[in-house]
């Protein structure tokens, strides 16, 4: 389980890093990136992912499925909220 957690902090250190170079480039993209955590939309299809990968990962896998599953949720919500605006 700690190569899981390990990778998926990688993985989520990865997003950060990119959105701190396009904040350097470009003044105001970091906040449109991370603009779904506002858009419900982008947070329901997040919820869902992580839900159903959850449960079928916790089955074939235990804890590091779960760990996973949390980590699809999130790179869900991040794609589907990327260049929407909240409103």
């Amino acid at each position: 389980m700690g190569t899981t957690l390990v990778v998926a902090a990688i993985v989520i250190a990865a997003v950060v890093v990119r959105t701190a170079v396009a904040e350097l480039r470009e003044p105001g993209s970091g906040r449109r990136q991370w603009s779904f955590l506002s858009d419900s939309r982008a947070l329901s299809a997040g919820a869902i992912t992580a839900l159903v990968l959850g449960l079928l990962g916790w089955r074939q896998a235990g804890g590091e499925g779960v760990v996973w599953a949390g980590l699809a949720g999130i790179l869900v919500a991040f794609a589907l909220g990327q260049g929407r605006l909240p409103r």
